[in-house]
């Protein structure tokens, strides 16, 4: 644990963590559940998710408006997500108004309602969404990747739901996930901003008295089983062929993972990355292109996204794979590394400054390793990453055998012809 950082675990076993920011005057809370899509069953996909909208429709001592009145009130911003490991419900606040946040923020994940006509109403808000996201290519095509990277598992199904599966979740199905999940020992509470850490702690005392749970908490093992090229395409018809490429990648705290990170930038993370100059300032066969990357705790992904030229889909998938075959085959510039290296701390120390985004750094360290790092901690680390390792990664990520192809666009009868294009050797 950092010394800018204080940790305290209570006798239930609920974590806290913060970070005093004497010179702010807003305060960033975050209430963590190490639960989300991956603890899910089939049936019942998308209930973490539903159970995070509900959240917000009310709990014993604020009504759905108080909630949102109260935060914004005052000028305060309150939101909350789902991810496949975590759920998490946060607050940015002027930091007089924190305890009042925090007594929100407790009251919505301790006391819910689960009034009846609320989940009957977010069902189908819910339905709407997923409804939304299949309107929308670019997210769409992500989705269809999610089923090729892991078919016919939790991280491959989307974190909504199905319209099946949300429609047969019921109340007594969301009170028993959330009895489940929603225990001290798997919650982490993360603040950042003007506070004092003893205090905080005898207010989230008084908040979370809950006793100490049996811990359960578990999912399976994500599988990799992938030995050939796979390829997924959605015939439609859209203005531009929308594109995600993806690999597996590293679990959260492999030993690579600054040298992924660095990786991530020098082929898409900005304006300066191979991709973009190649594929759009080049070129101009795409107004959008991009890399991200996915950690979880076992497994990961690297992957290439893009808005194609309907009519150049064939050169842009060759050109991508090139810029990915030279990644192995060639040691980046010592200038390029230096800038990747530059671009990558600069972007943390510059979210480090922000009360929320120190929140979330710190809440999702500590919800999913266990672990706090400071920005010297990282500084650290990536200087000494190698130019060779980012060769080593991308000789491990980008194998011919592992692509993993989807596209969404007007390419009817092209399946065979692009699956025969992808190489990478």
């Amino acid at each position: 644990m950092s010394q800018l950082y204080k940790k305290t675990i209570l006798d239930n076993d609920l974590r806290i963590v913060t970070h005093a920011m004497p010179g702010m005057q807003s305060v960033a809370l975050g209430i963590w559940i190490k639960a989300g899509g991956r603890y899910e069953l089939p049936e019942y996909k998308g209930i973490a998710h539903f159970l995070e909208h509900l959240l917000f429709k009310g709990s014993n001592k604020y009504s759905c408006r108080k909630i949102k009145e109260s935060i914004e009130g005052v000028g305060g911003s309150l939101n909350g997500f789902t991810s496949e490991e975590l759920t998490c419900y946060l607050v940015k606040i002027p930091a007089r108004y924190k305890d009042l946040a925090l007594d929100i923020l407790s009251d919505m994940v301790i006391n819910p309602s689960f009034a009846p006509q609320e989940i009957e109403k977010e069902r189908t808000v819910i339905m709407e969404e997923i409804k939304m996201y299949k309107d929308l290519p670019q997210v769409y095509v992500h989705e269809l990747l999610d089923e090729l990277l892991w078919p016919a598992q939790p991280l491959g199904m989307t974190i909504s739901g199905t319209l099946e599966s949300v429609g047969r979740i019921k109340r007594e199905n969301l009170v028993s996930f959330k009895e489940q999940y929603y225990a001290p020992f798997n919650i982490v509470i993360s603040a950042a901003g003007q506070l004092e850490h003893n205090k905080f702690i005898n207010k989230v005392k008084k908040l979370f008295y809950h006793s100490k749970d049996e811990k359960i908490n578990k999912f399976s093992p994500a599988k990799e089983e992938q030995d050939q090229p796979q390829l997924k395409l959605l015939a439609k018809e859209t203005e531009q062929t929308h594109l995600a490429l993806g690999f597996h990648a590293f679990k959260r705290d492999h030993r690579l993972k600054h040298a992924l990170g660095l990786l991530h930038i020098i082929l898409g993370a900005n304006m300066s990355s191979r991709l973009f100059g190649e594929i759009r300032e080049k070129r101009g066969l795409a107004y959008e292109i991009g890399t991200q990357l996915r950690r979880f705790y076992d497994t990961g992904a690297f992957i290439v996204h893009a808005g194609i030229d309907n009519r150049k889909v064939d050169e842009t998938i060759k050109l991508i794979l090139k810029e990915l075959k030279e990644a192995k085959h060639k040691l980046v510039s010592p200038d390029e590394f230096r800038r990747a290296k530059d671009f990558y701390l600069g972007q943390m120390m510059l979210a480090l400054e922000d009360t929320l985004d120190h929140m979330l750094w710190i809440g999702e360290s500590s919800a999913t390793l266990d672990k706090t790092y400071s920005l010297k901690d990282i500084v650290k680390e990536v200087n000494k990453v190698r130019r060779e390792d980012i060769r080593e990664v991308s000789t491990y990520l980008f194998k011919e055998e592992k692509i993993n192809l989807a596209l969404i666009g007007p390419i009817k009868d092209k399946e065979q012809a692009i699956y025969n294009q992808l190489h990478i050797t």
